[in-house]
């Protein structure tokens, strides 16, 4: 049986890149990464790549995701992974693919989409701040949420300290998320996400 094949998409540091590359080493992710695709030519995620001899791909212009989209074809790409990918992604580019692409998005959605999230949920005292991946539509950070993990908010707690505490449940739900879409557990269909075809009505809460 063939791996299931995917490319990640990323802009910075790549550590949620690095947690899917620790995943599929330890067996719990049967999958392949054929490339890296990013926007930013000094990002950190660059050089992991270039260490597991992953190709990379740099991406500018609407013509260049036309190119990725002709390589998800060509090369039968099953997953489009966004891992800190910083860039909104056309919405010709997101139809083309919709179903295939998963992102990781830094809060409880559909509470603070966008950027900056630590440091609102903390400006608006909120209890809990977490994160969420879900199915990527045209619409930002508005698709069908798969899975969330959220944690309490302490008075203590700076923005750089939250982010730290996101970071861990990051590195738990995106896996899991990644491999239920990997073995067919998940399917978009529409605005919902179906678990074992059944729909989704909240969000599945990681513990």
């Amino acid at each position: 049986m063939r791996k299931v094949k995917s490319i990640v998409f990323l802009s910075g540091n790549g550590s949620n890149f690095q947690n899917i590359i620790d995943n599929i080493k330890s067996g719990f992710l049967h999958i392949e990464i054929l490339s890296v695709v990013s926007n930013n030519k000094n990002a950190y995620g660059l050089e992991r790549a270039k260490k597991e001899k992953i190709k990379t791909i740099m991406v500018n212009s609407d013509n260049d995701y036309n190119n990725v989209t002709e390589y998800i074809i060509t090369n039968s790409v099953d997953i489009v992974i966004l891992a800190g990918y910083m860039k909104i992604l056309p919405k010709s580019f997101v139809n083309k693919h919709i179903g295939k692409i998963l992102n990781i998005h830094p809060s409880l959605l559909p509470k603070y989409k966008g950027l900056n999230t630590h440091s609102r949920a903390i400006k608006d005292k909120e209890k809990y701040h977490g994160a969420s991946v879900h199915f990527v539509t045209p619409d930002l950070d508005n698709g069908p949420v798969i899975i969330q993990g959220k944690v309490e908010i302490k008075n203590n707690d700076t923005k750089d300290i939250l982010e730290e505490k996101i970071h861990k449940i990051e590195h738990e739900i995106y896996p899991l998320a990644i491999k239920w879409l990997s073995e067919k557990f998940i399917k978009q269909e529409n605005d919902k996400c179906l678990f074992n075809n059944e729909v989704l009505t909240t969000p599945i809460e990681h513990i």
